[in-house]
């Protein structure tokens, strides 16, 4: 298997040309713990065919990835990246794993055992006691795992002052755990830190919520696992290239023993109906284009206040093209790929990012704006591609 480095040697696909036509380049990173490594591969091939992206928005794992983008210079990105993926997968599991499926398969469970027992390098770590018996109230009554260790890595590897520049705008999703409503901190409009990007990924019960303001905050997967709806919701009326990346698949084969149930069910749970959304919005982009026209075939002496100013906004609205990319499960891998930090996994998802986006960028038209000025389109490489 290559090494990272090795494969960032390769030349990149040439879509900066691409990029440039757009108002803004967003990333959109879905939450999968381990699985995340995916994501850096799709950052590593977007950064080599020079299309930075000016926008990026994350939950959970996908806040981590996002965070070290956005509080980076590009050229220190995939350094960080690789630095951050390298310490919490640095742990060996096995000397030697003999080829074949079955063999890859325990080395997995043997390495999510590993995890759950003895946490990850440089992000959490298991309490000395269970929580059950902690004194309720206490902050380890709350969580099975300690999860400083995380702060340090972040304020290791992440430029916080250049994050909060405006250079790059970063969002990353939570959840109030005492109202359970969804939020986004968004540093275009607030100073964002440490505590943020965790409360993202403060997973229940295995890490503690994350204390900001007064306010407790846990991993915004449990409510939505994409923080896609963000962005297509902003009324901004800037032309967008957006690259979407999921790390659950909606679609999957039948199960065929309880390891595929456990599997299928939190692909299910956490895929966020990524497509839904994007549908959704089609449709409601359609039907304002669909006003639009209806408004002004109306003569400007019979349209009120009210109407003029309707026509005017949606007269600016702006081309979308959304870019899918979802990780492909490997048939070895079972319900616990989330929290399967292994070297060897880690580099597998990385090169399957990394692969994926070059051959979505082997299609130039897919970048392309839609033909028409205010048009949505979406590409999907495992359902569009025939190369």
């Amino acid at each position: 298997m290559d090494s990272l480095r090795e494969v960032a040697a390769r030349p990149g696909q040439r879509a900066a040309a691409f990029a440039g036509r757009y108002d803004r380049v967003a990333l959109v990173l879905q939450g999968g713990g381990a699985l995340g490594a995916y994501q850096a591969g799709v950052y590593h091939a977007l950064s080599e065919a020079g299309c930075e992206p000016t926008w990026l928005a994350g939950v959970s794992i996908g806040a981590i990835n996002a965070s070290i983008i956005a509080g980076n210079k590009p050229e220190d990105r995939l350094n960080r990246l690789r630095q951050f993926w390298e310490l919490v997968s640095g742990r060996k599991i096995w000397a030697y794993t003999p080829d074949g499926d079955m063999f890859r398969m325990l080395r997995n469970h043997a390495s999510a055992f590993m995890t759950t027992m003895l946490g990850q390098p440089g992000f959490f770590e298991p309490r000395l006691l269970l929580p059950w018996f902690q004194p309720a109230g206490a902050p380890a009554a709350l969580s099975y795992y300690d999860s400083r260790q995380l702060a340090g890595t972040l304020e290791k590897l992440i430029d916080f002052d250049l994050l909060n520049s405006g250079v790059t705008r970063l969002t990353v999703g939570a959840v109030n755990v005492r109202s359970g409503n969804f939020i986004y901190f968004d540093n275009g409009k607030e100073p964002l830190d440490a505590r943020h990007i965790m409360a993202s990924g403060a997973l229940p019960p295995a890490l503690p919520a994350m204390k900001i303001a007064g306010e407790h905050y846990w991993d915004g997967g449990i409510v939505s696992n994409t923080p896609l709806q963000y962005l297509l919701d902003q009324e901004d009326n800037l032309s967008s290239l957006v690259f979407q990346v999921d790390l659950f698949s909606a679609r999957g084969s039948l199960p065929r023993d309880m390891r595929d149930v456990m599997g299928r069910h939190k692909d299910i749970i956490y895929s966020s109906r990524t497509r839904q959304n994007t549908d959704h919005f089609r449709k409601m982009h359609g039907l304002k284009r669909q006003l639009r026209a209806a408004l002004a075939k109306l003569p400007p002496e019979q349209r009120d206040a009210e109407q003029e100013r309707l026509l005017a906004e949606l007269s600016q609205m702006a081309a979308i093209n959304i870019i899918h990319l979802i990780y492909q499960q490997k048939s070895y891998e079972g319900h616990a790929k989330d929290y399967e930090f292994s070297g060897t996994s880690m580099r597998e998802h990385w090169e399957a990012g990394y692969h994926d986006t070059q051959r979505t960028l082997r299609h130039p038209e897919w970048l392309s704006p839609p033909e028409t000025a205010d048009g949505v389109i979406v590409h999907d490489l495992h359902r569009d591609d025939d190369i």
